[in-house]
């Protein structure tokens, strides 16, 4: 086979990740792909969502002090719920507290001084993530609400967080329903995988149809490429550092290597909590060993 003729087959074969933001962003700019997997998450028919319109993802300051909250896709249904939908492919060692962050802006952000609480309306966090946030958790997908501790009773149902695990789809074996399709959607990597989850359902359909027409377009994929280089490059970037500084540790004592992972997490721009994480994990210090070796090399 020639090389132009190679190459024409590989640009043919190639189709986009949806679980890198890139992709999924793009997948999400269809209406009918969006309504087909937030009914999906929220266990209501397609057909209910009358109509999605996507807002600006920058959530407004008050004050010059205040933190920037971008969201990756943040919607408005019919009914005025709005929905924050973020997909992360690296670790985040503080998502939790990342989403109450921004679920928390999305909230307060609907009325202004003068205006009556009964203008609040839903507002909902969709997290698709490329790592195992609750590792104690078997299930692949979590419902959390705000709910009275014993009872169980429902406080409000004004805010709302639904988590997608994507690694725990490996190797166990869920009941079928169209949320497990999506998901299954949303982590293949192959075209065989996404045509068997096209047949499924007709909005997976339309997602596949989107995401064969994207991976075609040359500026498209380019950018898409860019993303995933860049996420391969920080993966890279942080097991050298953490190598090197367990290396460096096991040369020279525990306190040099120490010093080394934190000075190249530094250099990776890493801040502080991040930096401090990777300590934690590289090294199993206790909380007092960990804030004294932070404190000395940070």
């Amino acid at each position: 086979m020639s090389e132009i003729c190679k190459e024409k087959e590989e640009q043919k074969e190639f189709i986009m990740r949806p679980v890198v933001d890139y992709c999924f962003k793009e997948l999400m700019n269809v209406e009918k792909v969006r309504n087909g997997f937030i009914s999906a998450v929220l266990g209501i028919e397609p057909k209910s969502i009358q109509n999605s319109r996507l807002l600006p993802t920058i959530l407004r300051k008050t004050y010059p002090e205040e933190k920037y909250g971008i969201l990756d896709v943040r919607v408005l249904l019919n009914d005025q719920t709005q929905i924050d939908m973020e997909i992360q492919v690296l670790y985040f060692a503080y998502w939790k507290e990342r989403t109450v962050f921004y679920l928390g802006k999305m909230y307060t952000d609907q009325i202004e001084e003068g205006q009556s609480y009964q203008e609040l309306k839903k507002c909902v966090n969709i997290s698709i993530l490329d790592f195992v946030l609750f590792p104690d958790n078997d299930e692949f997908y979590s419902c959390y609400q705000l709910r009275e501790k014993v009872t169980g009773q429902l406080y409000t149902d004004k805010l709302e967080i639904h988590v997608l695990e994507l690694p725990k789809l490996t190797g166990t074996q869920y009941p079928e329903n169209a949320l497990m399709n999506w998901a299954k959607f949303l982590y293949g990597e192959s075209r065989k995988e996404f045509e068997a989850m096209a047949d499924k359902d007709e909005y997976i359909s339309e997602a596949y149809k989107t995401l064969d027409r994207i991976s075609a377009d040359k500026m498209k994929r380019l950018e898409y490429e860019a993303r995933e280089k860049a996420i391969r490059d920080y993966n890279h970037q942080m097991y050298q550092a953490k190598k090197t500084g367990l290396d460096e540790g096991l040369r020279l004592g525990r306190n040099n290597g120490i010093q080394v992972l934190i000075q190249s997490c530094k250099n990776l721009g890493l801040d502080y909590e991040h930096t401090k994480l990777q300590v934690e994990e590289g090294y199993h210090l206790s909380e007092d060993e960990l804030a004294d070796v932070m404190k000395k090399y940070w």
